[in-house]
């Protein structure tokens, strides 16, 4: 390891990916940040000023529609990602919302100083561009999920993704967060969830559900979950 190099140790999977001396290009910069519920890290067509890097939780990317309020989660960026994508592609903003949806920690950095560094280093930018491609994987098979899946298909995908970032199996989260993130009713989100627990992949609480058989919710949900999972794999495993 080259003298003054920093060893790259993180609990993010994304910056445990990049070289030595590539971290060491945005470690002077890193901050480590509380992840509160609800916390907006990219607010819709505002200047992106932050990037984070979460080691634990789930941010949410939400796309609303305009006049008629509709909205619907497109991404989740857990331990494995950070936000501000756009700033990737050399644009400073998005039509998207990013939120905390469960709480966490991680790194943040400011825009500018992401920027510089990705200026000094080729390696740096291709292996944020990687994970750019991965999560425009994800976005498309969300797409998919949204228009082919079934209720079912849908949430068992979407609880398989959400454990997969809390590295739990018990998600806290109600119905009506649930709903709010599939774009569906919660009437249709609860009547799944004790569809899911009669058949024993899942067990509900007040305010949590936990996950019981992983292989049934794969299974459940049929071919929607494991793409863009192995893509990610492919690339940063």
């Amino acid at each position: 390891m080259p003298s003054g190099t920093v060893p790259n140790r993180q609990r993010n999977r994304l910056l445990g990916a990049l070289s030595n001396a590539d971290f060491a290009l945005l470690q002077p910069h890193l901050q480590r940040t509380p992840l509160k519920f609800r916390q907006p890290l990219q607010m819709a067509n505002r200047k992106i000023r932050t990037v984070y890097f979460p080691e634990s939780g789930i941010a949410s990317v939400v796309a609303a529609s305009r006049g008629e309020h509709r909205q619907a989660e497109v991404a989740l960026i857990g331990r494995e990602g950070m936000t501000g994508i756009p700033l990737l592609h050399g644009v400073d903003r998005s039509p998207c919302d990013v939120f905390i949806q469960v709480e966490g920690e991680g790194h943040s950095i400011p825009a500018d100083a992401l920027r510089e560094a990705m200026r000094q280093s080729t390696t740096l930018t291709e292996c944020l561009l990687r994970f750019a491609h991965v999560f425009g994987v994800q976005s498309a098979y969300t797409a998919l999920a949204n228009s082919q899946g079934k209720i079912e298909e849908r949430l068992a995908r979407w609880l398989l993704m959400a454990q997969d970032r809390v590295e739990s199996d018990e998600l806290l989260m109600t119905h009506e967060f649930l709903a709010l993130m599939l774009g569906v009713r919660r009437a249709g989100v609860t009547g799944t969830l004790q569809h899911l627990e009669m058949k024993g992949m899942v067990e509900t609480a007040r305010g949590a559900v936990t996950v019981k058989d992983r292989e049934g919710l794969q299974e459940c949900a049929d071919g929607l979950y494991g793409t863009p999972e192995a893509e990610f794999e492919r690339l940063f495993g």
